[in-house]
């Protein structure tokens, strides 16, 4: 198992690795396993380029965000000039129906709202934001409509599992309340987490995931 030095100097070597990151601007701290990212970034999406590139580093059991995004003179912008920004981004993008989402801008914060029928139809959404210039935050409280079952979406969600070539599905127990589906049990990596939780998220009806799976160290379970 990664000490916690370890896990440190893999997440900053991790950090130099992306071309869009400046990694002297990032502080890294590790305690038990959690990464706390801390310092004064330039963009909102190199804030996300962070995290990501954290979450990839093996041993990593969550990661806490104390970056501050400090946009330069260029690129600060007023709330309605990206709010029209937003609309228009929405617009040509062919996932997503812009009539569906409603978009709210204070101090550079952008929030979502709205219905969709996919998850990824959400998600499309806030990467399009994501990249927008003088964005500091995303708030993303889009919906996703309720069409299948409950047991139909356990189905479907169990079998995504099963072929998955990441996902060991006979570690995970996913329990299904209402839109909200519940995950619990073992997976061998942060990724492995995240790619669990992103096949439920492909599941039409699912508005809320809880994502209780735990990573398993090295250590013999006896």
């Amino acid at each position: 198992m990664k000490t916690d030095l370890e896990i440190k100097q893999d997440v900053i070597e991790e950090l130099k690795w992306e071309p869009f990151l400046n990694a002297s601007q990032i502080g890294v701290s590790v305690k038990e396993g959690v990464v706390t990212l801390s310092g004064s970034i330039d963009s909102y999406s190199k804030k996300i380029a962070a995290e990501k590139a954290t979450k990839n580093v093996s041993g990593v059991k969550a990661v806490a965000l104390d970056l501050e995004v400090n946009l330069p003179g260029s690129s600060i912008r007023n709330d309605t000039d990206i709010a029209e920004a937003v609309v228009n981004a929405l617009k040509w993008h062919s996932a997503v129906r812009e009539n569906k989402i409603n978009v709210k801008v204070e101090s550079g914060v952008v929030t979502l709202e709205g219905i969709v029928d996919w998850e990824f139809q959400k998600n499309s959404a806030k990467m399009m934001v994501e990249n927008l210039m003088g964005v500091k935050g995303i708030v993303n409280t889009i919906q996703i409509k309720q069409k299948t079952s409950i047991e139909d979406i356990k189905q479907k969600v169990s079998a995504a599992f099963h072929r998955s070539a990441t996902i060991d599905a006979s570690g995970i127990d996913i329990e299904i309340i209402d839109n909200k589906a519940i995950l619990k049990g073992n997976v061998r990596s942060w990724a492995e987490k995240e790619d669990a939780e992103n096949a439920v998220w492909s599941a039409n009806g699912i508005e809320r995931v809880d994502n209780r799976l735990e990573i398993k160290t090295d250590e013999l379970v006896f």
